[in-house]
């Protein structure tokens, strides 16, 4: 059976460095992959310019010299949960996401991402995502169907003219007063996929709301202001309330497989905005929802 395939290609800008090869180049901006499988790669024509025309093991390195290549995992693990199409049309097609599926292929996942599983259910290569959500999270993405209007869609996210609502299942904060806005500046941390809060100028924001309380147990509504890497699970974790399940926030878990009975109680359940093309509202809500 043949590897699993990423149908587009990720591309390189090849880094500054001491290299001989575009080989010796690889092997060490990707330490996690081995040589043999980039020499693999190399010997079936996966590794190439961006003319398609395969680099071969002896090509001579050059900085900023653009690669393609194609990601292929062994023995993916199926992810079993399905996603749900809420609406489709020429331009945009908004699908609820289940936890643990990717938006984009990365790491150990090709096929297993919600963009993979679209582009083969509904035949459009042309398929991108808007925005995206952790893997962790479930709820709604936003894809553009059409490359000619993407950019008026794209253009909504940066300029912060989509609405966007989320909702937490997280510890009770009796402590505090609802609503309450949140302002920090958040960093990478250690290991580099989490993020942390230091002192400084904010960068992020988040207005949080309680929506019901059930004892030691409350359930948040959630409004990101901006959109940092696990802005809303540092934010609720920063003020005492890690949200139920999460792996990373407030400590980081030991990495093991996915528990399919306890997913993240984090849920993207409202978009809305004004549509750049026609000018009309839109709003789209999440089919899914979160148990205490």
């Amino acid at each position: 059976m043949p590897l699993p395939i990423d149908p587009r290609p990720s591309t390189l800008h090849l880094p500054a460095g001491a290299w001989l090869t575009v080989l010796d180049c690889l092997c060490g901006h990707f330490p996690r992959i081995s040589r043999d499988t980039w020499l693999e790669r190399m010997t079936r024509g996966r590794v190439q310019d961006m003319q398609g025309v395969p680099i071969g093991v002896q090509r001579p390195y050059r900085e900023g010299l653009r690669v393609q290549y194609f990601r292929e995992v062994l023995n993916e693990t199926p992810i079993p949960f399905l996603e749900s199409v809420l609406y489709a049309d020429e331009h945009l097609v908004v699908v609820d996401k289940p936890h643990f599926l990717p938006v984009t292929p990365a790491g150990k996942f090709v096929e297993q991402t919600l963009l993979a599983r679209l582009v083969q259910r509904l035949g459009n290569p042309d398929l991108a995502p808007l925005h995206r959500i952790d893997r962790l999270t479930a709820g709604l993405v936003l894809f553009s169907a059409k490359p000619a209007s993407r950019a008026a869609y794209q253009a909504l996210f940066p300029s912060r003219q989509i609405v966007k609502g989320y909702e937490a299942i997280a510890p009770a904060l009796p402590g505090l007063d609802f609503p309450l806005l949140r302002n920090t500046r958040l960093v990478t941390g250690e290991p580099f996929f989490r993020m942390q809060e230091v002192a400084g100028n904010a960068n992020s924001e988040t207005r949080i709301e309680v929506r019901e309380r059930q004892g030691s147990l409350w359930r948040y509504g959630l409004y990101p202001v901006t959109g940092k890497q696990h802005q809303l699970r540092l934010h609720l974790a920063a003020l005492g309330a890690g949200i139920c399940n999460d792996p990373f926030y407030p400590q980081l878990s030991a990495e093991g497989p996915d528990d399919y009975a306890n997913p993240l109680k984090l849920l993207a359940q409202r978009l809305a905005f004004i549509d750049p093309l026609s000018g009309e509202p839109r709003r789209f809500e999440s089919r899914l929802s979160l148990t205490f």
